[in-house]
């Protein structure tokens, strides 16, 4: 069997998903030539030309019919997707968390904010009756006054009970932490795979592989509507799924299934590699993963992706610049849009340092400002409205 036949095999095909159009009607109400009525508007030009137009369009997707393959309705999994989160030598395009659906509505008691180490340390193992927390919690490893600190911080968000019995300060656990997390799931956008971008994406993939501490890893790319993807005769880890991205339809196939990844087992991270040549006999460096460490990584992944989610792009650009628009085609999304560009910016072109940066007009604020603000405020909160439906239970 050759490389085609292989590639054919796993390429399986979807059918299109389709999505009911909804009109968007004028966010300010009873203003019909509200700024915000004018936001929502089809897009000029294509909006997923840059890797970071596609990297929303992946999560959106990932959204609406992850698991690939399957029937969303009919899956027992609740889908959390955040973008841009990793650990500190690893940072992956989205990530989607699998959840199991009655502890994720568990996890919304401890809040919409995440949980860092220090506080998953406190609540993880706070005790069911009032006790000394210095009896109650293993030691921490460092010292007792970051646990302290990490006790009153829990206190403060109402996820701890706490009590002063002399001069010392006894906890008492408000509910059980849920093993909410399933599965992690990581992609790599690269919507065109080109032969350069397949040499440098191979080594992370490697790493990922090697660690395991995703459960899986794919790679999507833009379909080209070939019968096999060229994708496939890229040198990439044959553990990595490639997925077959239509941006415009929200449509998927997957042209290459991955393998599930040992993430109970130990990893390995690679430190350094050989720089190559015939004469380089020079080994790799690498260090072990133990599964505690794995473990404890994952859960703070998915804690922060718990709390960011994928639509909160606008809070690392400038929504408060008079170009800076959210547009829609239909249903589906809502995408950043700069009119002084004409196209969908990136994150990193969204910033006060362009040339085109000009802060919004006092007069459109002048209705709530400045508690509820202008139309950048309500670009925010209308995102974290839609990323909080995501979290069931909140």
């Amino acid at each position: 069997m050759d490389a085609t036949e292989v590639a054919a095999t796993f390429h399986i095909r979807r059918s299109a998903g389709s999505a009911a159009a909804v009109a968007f009607t004028s966010i300010g109400a009873g203003r019909s030539s509200s700024v915000f009525g004018l936001a929502f508007q089809r897009p000029a030009v294509n909006p997923h030309a840059a890797e970071f137009g596609f990297e929303l369009r992946t999560c959106r997707w990932a959204e609406r019919e992850w698991p690939p393959g399957a029937d969303p309705a009919g899956d027992s999994h609740a889908i959390v997707v955040a973008r841009q989160l990793g650990t500190k030598r690893r940072r992956w395009d989205t990530i989607v968390l699998e959840c199991d659906p009655a502890a994720i509505r568990q996890r919304a008691t401890f809040g919409r904010k995440r949980l860092d180490g220090d506080l998953r340390h406190v609540v993880r193992n706070a005790p069911a009756e009032w006790t000394y927390y210095r009896d109650a919690l293993p030691h921490p490893g460092y010292p007792w006054r970051y646990v302290r600190e990490a006790i009153h911080r829990a206190a403060d968000r109402g996820i701890l009970e706490t009590r002063k019995h002399g001069t010392r300060i006894e906890i008492r656990r408000k509910w059980v932490y849920p093993d909410w997390l399933e599965r992690i799931v990581a992609i790599e956008n690269k919507p065109d795979l080109d032969a350069s971008a397949a040499r440098t994406l191979a080594s992370q993939l490697e790493y990922d592989v090697a660690v395991g501490l995703a459960d899986e890893v794919w790679v999507a790319t833009e379909t080209t509507g070939e019968r096999v993807e060229p994708a496939l005769f890229e040198d990439l880890p044959i553990e990595a799924g490639i997925l077959a991205l239509a941006p415009d339809d929200l449509t998927a196939e997957v042209a290459w299934h991955p393998r599930s990844l040992a993430v109970d087992e130990p990893g390995t991270r690679i430190l350094e590699r050989p720089a190559g040549g015939e004469r380089d006999d020079s080994a790799a460096r690498f260090e072990y993963a133990e599964p505690d460490w794995k473990a404890d990584k994952r859960l703070g992944i998915a804690e922060r992706a718990y709390e960011r989610g994928w639509r909160s792009f606008a809070d690392t650009m400038r929504p408060d610049c008079r170009h800076f628009q959210l547009r829609a085609r239909d249903a589906t999304q809502a995408l950043p849009y700069c009119t002084a560009m004409s196209r969908c910016q990136t994150a990193a072109e969204c910033a006060g340092s362009c040339d085109e940066f000009e802060p919004e007009p006092p007069v459109w604020r002048t209705r709530g400002w400045p508690i509820e603000g202008g139309p950048g405020k309500r670009f925010q909160r209308l995102l974290a409205d839609r990323r909080r439906r995501r979290r069931p239970g909140l």
